[in-house]
């Protein structure tokens, strides 16, 4: 089948297939004589391996290992299971992340309730604030507590 076909199979966009093949993930396809590049099923596979593992937020690092034990099928599987376990891991942490990112944009919300101060915004004078948290991380915003 040629990458069009490929592409809606999988539903997975022309230039994602092109990216998957440069960096290895993909193999590089047979080509036909005017040039087109020709798929098999496997490759049809192969990808919706890679699609399924990309949904799922899977690292390419991740999707490798997964692909390697895919070509060697009678391997022990418990190097995938704890990658899955980890994925889940990481998951739970961005849901924790995204909590308190939520809370504190309610509290945010919640510092001009009227949203009609004039020029005197508690919100935009919030966001402004660049002292440091002890507890903050990359998903938590620097607020002032006192206002």
């Amino acid at each position: 089948m040629k990458i069009g076909q490929l592409a809606k199979m999988v539903n997975c966009p022309v230039v994602t297939i092109r990216y998957y093949e440069s960096i290895g993930l993909l193999p590089v396809p047979e080509r036909s004589s005017s040039g087109s590049r020709i798929y098999s099923q496997s490759d049809a596979e192969r990808l919706a391996v890679i699609r399924n593992c990309r949904a799922f937020d899977m690292s390419l690092d991740d999707i490798r290992i997964i692909l390697t034990h895919k070509d060697r099928p009678s391997e022990d599987c418990r190097e995938i299971t704890k990658l899955v376990v980890s994925q889940i891991r990481a998951i739970d942490d961005k849901i924790e992340a995204l909590s308190k990112l939520k809370m504190n944009l309610a509290e945010l919300g919640l510092s001009c309730p009227s949203g009609n101060e004039g020029t005197d915004c508690k919100i935009i004078s919030q966001l402004g604030t660049t002292g440091a948290s002890q507890n903050r991380d990359k998903h938590t915003p620097v607020l002032a507590t006192d206002d």
